[in-house]
């Protein structure tokens, strides 16, 4: 079985990956992302490891049964170019990666570090115990988190967040979530009360999928409803929060702060270059910007990997593909 590997995320993880495929496989590793590189390596193959696959390159694999995202995402896979029956999945373990992040930004926020370590730098200790103007921060305890969106990556980041003592509220699409049973004050349909859960949240979550639907759920209004202390965690996806509202809104105040590690622009295949924003994030001392790297840890793709090749050994076995996303027509 012939195996194209085209996830660069996975090169670190060379050896784990091939020794959980079949056994005799022929593993071949693109060295880019690039179409065309994929492109060329793709005939013959049964299985490409990738979240993406274009047209062209599904057009140049007609014996491809399976492509395997290295994730969750999905939506770089052109399902109606493949091959008629072959199957797309993906896989998670990120939760618990992201989960970490979206409480060390939210303390980290909140509690003003990112503007006192700036300040101590510069020789100021901006605190009560020092300057009497220095405001008291917050910490946790009895904030209201507002999770928007309720999958592996919201119920995973309640579960370490309710361990300080914070509240919690979550809207999702179809507002299927038991508030009882996950120990929320309260959950609804997004369309319903997302309103209601911005005005009351001290921190709030997003992760909601981006669809059509949901690009540009937060604008100018949604910010301008939020209290002017709570901070914004986008773990989600950029364009989930309007770009110019939200830049608008964390530089005069209107928000407190946000972390984003999601964003409006990326850099192209085979760079590690590229402004996320075209607007001055940079500039604004009251945001945390990483570079999408909030479930890039060595446990996540560990699992990624675990669970590639356990899919790979169920098809060559001729058993159900598991986290089965969409089937060819």
């Amino acid at each position: 079985m012939k195996i194209v590997v085209a996830d660069q995320n996975l090169v670190g993880l060379r050896d784990e990956l091939e020794a959980a495929l079949p056994t005799g496989s022929e593993v071949v590793w693109s060295p880019t992302r690039d179409v065309a590189d994929v492109a060329a390596l793709v005939p013959g193959a049964e299985v490409l490891i990738s979240g993406r696959c274009s047209k062209e390159v599904a057009t140049a694999g007609p014996q491809l049964r399976l492509v395997h995202a290295a994730g969750a995402g999905t939506d770089g896979i052109d399902v109606d170019a493949l091959p008629a029956g072959c199957t797309v999945a993906n896989t998670f373990h990120h939760e618990d990666s992201i989960a970490e992040y979206v409480v060390a930004s939210a303390i980290a926020l909140r509690r003003g570090f990112l503007a006192q370590d700036t300040a101590l730098r510069a020789g100021h200790w901006p605190t009560p115990a020092y300057d009497e103007a220095a405001p008291w921060m917050r910490s946790l305890a009895g904030a209201t988190i507002g999770f928007v969106g309720f999958g592996h990556i919201g119920a995973r980041s309640w579960d370490r967040l309710r361990v300080f003592g914070a509240r919690g509220v979550a809207v999702s699409r179809r507002g299927a979530i038991d508030a009882g049973e996950t120990g929320l004050d309260w959950a609804g349909p997004t369309a319903d009360r997302l309103g209601d859960l911005l005005a009351v949240s001290d921190v709030v979550v997003v992760s909601a999928p981006l669809t059509p639907e949901t690009e540009g759920m937060i604008g100018a209004a949604e910010l301008a409803s939020m209290k002017d202390s709570a901070v914004l965690v986008n773990v989600g996806r950029g364009p989930l929060v309007a770009e110019r509202p939200l830049y608008e809104a964390l530089r005069d105040g209107v928000v407190g702060g946000a972390a984003i590690d999601v964003w409006y622009g990326y850099p192209e295949p085979g760079s590690a270059h590229a402004e996320p924003s075209s607007l001055p994030f940079r500039e604004l001392g009251n945001v945390l910007m990483t570079p999408h790297s909030s479930g890039l840890t060595h446990q996540t793709f560990a699992g990624r990997a675990d669970d590639i090749g356990a899919n790979v050994h169920r098809l060559a076995a001729g058993e159900a593909i598991r986290n089965v996303v969409a089937v060819a027509p």
